[in-house]
């Protein structure tokens, strides 16, 4: 049995999330390479050493830098995911969704680049609430394709 697929005019709010989810990467990424060109760590080093981190405030939120990313790295291919099945029947919230995910990122980051502090833990918040938002609309979405 085929399953067809219209994309209603509300689907261009999924796109516009999913295409925030690579400036959010992509703004990441630019942080760490920043960071990086500060703290003087040579590719293909990935994280600054323990001393390095401890000797040097730059070296320190490098790390900060990289693992908000890495982080965000092991965590967006589930989120993409979601919002695409989300949006199959439920396209506003896999974009409300998605969106979210990445305005929490957004907190994420930058709280981490301040060190241990509680904007992380309201970032990831904003994200873990999104995400567990989006894998609620994904298993009702399959459901309904196969019911």
């Amino acid at each position: 049995m085929a399953i067809t697929i219209v994309l209603s005019d509300e689907y261009k709010w999924v796109a516009l999330a999913l295409f925030s989810t690579q400036i959010m990467l992509a703004a990441q990424t630019m942080v760490v390479g920043k960071k990086r060109k500060l703290a003087k760590i040579k590719y293909p080093q990935l994280y600054a050493e323990k001393a390095e981190a401890e000797a040097s405030r730059d070296a320190y939120i490098f790390n900060c830098a990289q693992r908000a990313h890495q982080n965000t790295l092991e965590v967006i291919t589930p989120v993409i995911t979601a919002t695409i099945l989300t949006s199959v029947y439920y396209p506003i919230a896999a974009a409300v969704g998605c969106g979210l995910f990445v305005v929490g990122r957004a907190f994420y980051t930058k709280g981490y680049l301040a060190g241990p502090d509680s904007r992380v833990k309201k970032g990831g918040f904003i994200g873990s609430l999104s995400s567990g938002g989006l894998l609620l609309g994904s298993a009702l979405s399959l459901y309904k394709l196969f019911v």
